[in-house]
């Protein structure tokens, strides 16, 4: 069982930056990826970033692409997503997610444990 709190999200002006934190308790496994989505209200939960825990093998949706950067602290069992030039359409609740999956997956029904959310809200 793994458990997964997420910290970081709050108001910031578009262009600006936020670090996103998720601290997993419970055993991380080599080959199990850690990942970050997110949801607007009323739209589907969507894929943002993810790696590999062991290769550091990291994966982003094009549109964050050379804005965003996942991270991890493998001796504090520690995940980060780096949020830099935020816009507007970054604007949601941010979730962490682990999938015990041995592949790569951008769906949420390939993660097994997710944490609570935290709001990010960019503003003009």
């Amino acid at each position: 069982q793994v458990q997964l709190a997420e910290s970081g999200g709050g108001l910031v002006q578009a262009g600006g930056s936020l670090r996103l934190s998720c601290v997993a308790s419970g055993t991380i496994y080599s080959n199990d990826f850690i990942g970050w989505f997110r949801q607007e209200p009323g739209k589907e939960r969507e894929f943002v970033a993810a790696l590999n825990w062991r290769l550091y093998k990291t994966y982003y949706t094009d549109s964050v692409k050379g804005r965003f950067t996942i991270s991890r602290d493998a001796a504090e069992n520690t995940v980060y997503l780096q949020m830099n030039n935020l816009k507007l359409e970054d604007t949601a609740v941010y979730y962490c997610a682990l999938s015990k999956s041995t592949y790569i997956g951008y769906q949420t029904a390939s993660y097994d444990y997710w944490g609570q959310g935290t709001q990010v809200t960019v503003s003009s």
